[in-house]
């Protein structure tokens, strides 16, 4: 039997990866980050335990490119949705609505991830969030600001706010408030992007996560073990420094 060619093995490598990256992210959202264990993602994805660190070096930096994994490609989602719009105010209503509805309809996912930054391990990079501030960043670019590289962490900040707000147990925010908020200081509409009352154009919850973690989706590549950004340092929300 002839060895395999490169490309194929990468191609098998990608593959393992996106399924360890699903496997994470249902696992948090059924038992929560402390009761997940590595061995447990691994059983999940179908791959060999000792797979794991070779693409991760730990359970904080697998579960926080999971979840990255998931906003990013929510973002993207209803940032192209149909009909597709290259107004600057639409955009930025979808993406506020984007990250806003993530709280709303994963919050043991969300909650598990503020509060990992929150923790000593702190911000792990990966390029799943490298894409995540890459989007937003774009998207207050065309909203039409002057200065992106200033404004652009303002929203990040922003955005981070009202998601923790949105799930601090016991004195949660109301989703719709903090949408108002926001709406109001970048002069939105109410009914811009997908407004509460109503029914997002395609939904924004889906219990099954699989169109996130599909085969034939390309994403930035990790290398192992270094989270693939050694030669490029960003702060906690992938803004280079």
């Amino acid at each position: 039997m002839s060895p395999r060619s490169a490309s194929v093995n990468e191609e098998l490598r990608r593959r393992s990866r996106e399924r360890l990256l699903r496997a994470a992210l249902e696992l948090v959202g059924e038992r929560g980050y402390d009761a997940t264990t590595l061995g447990d993602i691994a059983d999940r994805a179908g791959s060999a335990r000792g797979l794991v660190s070779y693409y991760f070096p730990g359970k904080r930096l697998l579960v926080q490119s999971a979840v990255h994994r998931l906003m990013h490609r929510t973002l993207d989602e209803a940032l192209e949705r149909e009909p597709r719009t290259e107004d600057g105010q639409e955009r930025m209503a979808r993406a506020i609505d984007a990250i806003l509805g993530l709280a709303r309809d994963h919050p043991v996912v969300m909650r598990q991830h503020m509060a990992g930054i929150l923790q000593g391990e702190g911000f792990k990079q990966c390029p799943e969030q490298r894409r995540l501030a890459e989007l937003l960043s774009e998207t207050m670019s065309r909203y039409g600001s002057p200065d992106t590289a200033a404004d652009y962490p303002m929203l990040r900040a922003l955005l981070m706010g009202a998601v923790y707000a949105a799930l601090v147990p016991g004195v949660p925010m109301p989703v719709p408030v903090l949408r108002a908020e926001l709406f109001r200081r970048y002069g939105l509409d109410w009914e811009r992007g997908a407004p509460p009352d109503a029914e997002a154009p395609g939904g924004t919850y889906h219990a099954d996560l699989s169109r996130f973690f599909a085969p034939g989706s390309r994403e930035p590549e990790e290398g192992p073990g270094h989270g693939g950004v050694a030669n490029q340092e960003t702060d906690g929300a992938g803004q280079s420094k």
